[in-house]
């Protein structure tokens, strides 16, 4: 079957090759012209929409997604495998799952440069959800129920460690314990003026719980997307909810993306009255599919989790290029998972109490 060539820069995205892309997936048309424009908050991928102009079946729109061209970022990007791994869920694993995903048009990556490109269906009219602001209950319900929808399919299923893509982690050395604390002094510099005591306080209790922290699960893994919050979902348009940006996904236990959602995107005081009848809605959904789980379990892992955006925020604070929004944002999650974490106790969880 015919494939187009992969374009990895929006400058230099074409209306013949739009056309051609259009027309391997059925849409009979000729793109005539177009326009560009970034859209999104990305710190690691840049996301541009294409309006489209021409004749016959084409859509008024498409989304394109490429390397970011911030070189910090971008060089984490290859580093992480964050590209490599977007193009394989997309090729690999979305027709696996069922959790709402766009749907994609083309998608290519070069192993050895890095150069890649998804082309995707608009989300449009559907509205980012915004992590600066938080979310409210309902949009909380729509996106543990998705989660669920991702993980229940893989629940228990090694067979997608491959090695390379997605690593068995408990044969893995510790690298996010090493990277966190060393990281750590630099992120309570940079932030030590927007973090209160108690935050600041957290933020060194989960560095010498991290050990612990990597090697107690006992539940069965599945898919877990490990970057589960606001900015990475789009609310309304073509769907309730769709979630974007697999860059991150490997084999773990469900509940890190569970907890890490809580503790980043839910209005804090919202998510403290509300935790345990929302998790109870993902509990539920998980089992409609072959889980074993009982609900101890769940809750319990839910705290021992709390703690996951907080490392996020430590981490990649300190591994992509520096914005004023970035820094709202991670303070956002820092704070909200610190608060969970003190408030569920996630170090006595983790200490296994």
């Amino acid at each position: 079957m015919y494939q187009p060539q992969l374009i990895s820069d929006p400058d230099k995205i074409t209306s013949e090759w739009l056309t051609e892309v259009l027309n391997a997936n059925n849409m009979n048309g000729t793109v005539d012209s177009f326009t560009a424009e970034s859209i999104g908050t990305g710190q690691v991928g840049e996301n541009v929409r294409f309006t489209l102009t021409g004749s016959g079946d084409i859509p008024q729109t498409v989304v394109g997604k490429f390397p970011s061209p911030d070189p910090v970022s971008r060089a984490t990007g290859i580093q992480l495998q964050n590209y490599e791994r977007e193009v394989h869920f997309y090729k690999h694993y979305q027709q696996r799952v069922e959790i709402q995903t766009p749907n994609v048009l083309f998608t290519e990556i070069d192993n050895d440069t890095h150069d890649f490109i998804i082309l995707m269906e608009d989300l449009a009219p559907g509205v980012q959800g915004d992590q600066l602001a938080g979310c409210d209950g309902s949009d909380a319900e729509l996106a543990l129920v998705q989660l669920a929808q991702l993980q229940g399919p893989l629940w228990g299923d090694n067979s997608i460690i491959d090695g390379h893509i997605i690593k068995d982690a408990s044969n893995e050395p510790d690298v996010t314990s090493d990277l966190y604390n060393s990281l750590m002094p630099g992120f309570l510099d940079r932030y030590q003026n927007r973090l209160n005591d108690q935050e600041i306080e957290m933020v060194k209790l989960v560095g010498e719980s991290m050990p612990r922290y990597r090697d107690a699960p006992k539940i069965e893994r599945t898919m877990i997307h490990i970057d589960y919050r606001l900015d990475n979902m789009m609310f309304g348009g073509p769907y309730p909810l769709a979630v974007v940006d697999w860059q991150s996904y490997t084999y773990g236990c469900g509940l890190n993306d569970a907890s890490y959602f809580m503790g980043t995107s839910m209005r804090p005081d919202e998510r403290a009255q509300h935790d345990e009848v929302l998790l109870k809605k993902y509990y539920d959904t998980l089992q409609g599919y072959d889980v074993d789980l009982s609900w101890e379990d769940c809750w319990y892992y839910y705290r021992f989790f709390a703690p996951a955006g907080l490392i996020m925020a430590v981490i990649a604070s300190m591994i992509v290029g520096e914005t004023d929004r970035g820094n709202d944002m991670f303070m956002v999650m820092a704070k909200g998972s610190a608060r969970m974490s003190r408030e569920l106790d996630a170090i006595g969880a983790i200490q296994g109490q």
